[in-house]
């Protein structure tokens, strides 16, 4: 079982202003930033699987493992525990919206079994603070629990478990769940109306060509949190949100933008899953915090640094997700060139004519001035 890449999904692939490395910390050092892309051994494998629960677009993959069809299988069958002895190949290609979609669709209590990995180790350390936050953040909406188990002996899958099949129709069910109903616009829409309804030491050296350049121009919501949608619309409200410290919360986030906007059009633009949009006429910027991954691409990218995560995060937006607007601008036509603008008041002139106009009078003088010394 081998690690893969898809570089269009990567951030750093986006902008060379990206400073995520959430899969470097993730592994240790297996996975290194080269070029600006990441990069890693060809042996590497599931050795190096937290990158793949690290990842905020879900960039990073295991050959032969389907995160998605194997939460349904979880969730189908009877067996509550997450083990390497058992069903996953490594329990940390399981980010913290696995964690909570896992506790949120089992009635029973799901247990994690930690005991293939030397308590204190860096990849315990991972899986032990995804655990912590998914139960934290579920404390604040739910009585639901993950569970982790340490000391205890975990019984071999039975033969029943190890021979189960699933017919090849339920498999194509699930493989096409995500991609026919949970689409990034069905995924807007629902949220509308969201109470309704090799060698070791070779190297693999990614570089990005003409089609990977327009497969990072589309935008795209990963698997993880489609599942999360739909576990949390069959989820009972709460009588009461709570908000949660940014710091706490790892895979979402709330923003707002501050008056030193220009209106770049940067952030939107560049937004891997649509979180950040604008109009036909770019006189607003939008936010919906649901469909943020928190890949911080978008406060990398922003040159006066604008765009800014709010201290605390909602858990309204978990029930209730809006769309919001972080800033509005004066769009005004340009008395020179005639294209719209980002009007600040003064002259009605766009920042390329006014350059133009001040290149133009510069020339002018320096003609002016040339011609001058010619003279004499």
């Amino acid at each position: 079982m081998r690690l893969n890449l898809d570089v269009a999904l990567c951030v750093r692939a986006t902008s060379k202003l990206s400073e995520c490395t959430k899969c470097v910390a993730a592994t240790d050092g297996k996975i290194r930033i080269d070029e600006q892309l990441p990069t890693f051994a060809k042996g590497t494998g599931v050795e190096a699987a937290a990158c793949v629960g690290a990842c905020p677009t879900e960039a990073f993959s295991l050959s032969d493992f389907s995160l998605t069809e194997f939460f349904f299988t979880f969730v189908e069958s009877k067996v509550r525990l997450v083990s390497r002895k058992l069903n996953i190949p490594c329990l940390s290609v399981l980010s913290v919206e696995h964690l909570i979609s896992l506790a949120l669709a089992c009635e029973e209590t799901v247990t994690l079994d930690l005991n293939d990995y030397e308590e204190g180790s860096h990849l315990f350390n991972v899986i032990e603070e995804r655990v912590d936050e998914a139960n934290f953040i579920l404390s604040s909406f739910s009585d639901k629990r993950l569970e982790v188990n340490i000391d205890n002996e975990v019984p071999v899958a039975s033969e029943e478990q190890r021979d189960s099949k699933e017919s090849e129709e339920e498999v194509s069910d699930r493989r096409n769940f995500l991609r026919n109903t949970a689409s990034l616009k069905g995924v807007v829409k629902h949220k509308k109306a969201f109470d309704e309804a090799v060698e070791a030491d070779e190297l693999y050296e990614f570089e990005i060509d003409e089609a990977m350049t327009q497969k990072i121009r589309d935008k795209h919501l990963p698997d993880k949190r489609k599942i999360l949608f739909t576990m949390l619309k069959h989820t009972p409200k709460p009588d009461h949100y709570e908000v949660l410290a940014e710091e706490d919360v790892s895979f979402v986030s709330q923003k707002f933008v501050d008056e030193s906007c220009t209106n770049c059009q940067i952030c939107y633009r560049i937004c891997p899953t649509g979180a950040l949009s604008s109009n036909k006429k770019f006189s607003l910027i939008h936010f919906d915090a649901m469909l943020c991954v928190k890949c911080h691409l978008c406060h990398d990218v922003c040159e006066p640094g604008s765009i800014q995560l709010q201290p605390g995060f909602e858990t309204k937006e978990f029930f209730e997700p809006t769309q919001r607007t972080l800033a509005t601008f004066n769009i005004k036509r340009c008395n020179e060139c005639g294209n719209p603008f980002t009007y600040l008041g003064g002259e009605q002139t766009c920042p390329r004519c006014l350059i133009e106009e001040e290149e133009a009078i510069f020339l002018h003088k320096n003609a002016k001035k040339l011609m001058g010394d010619d003279n004499e």
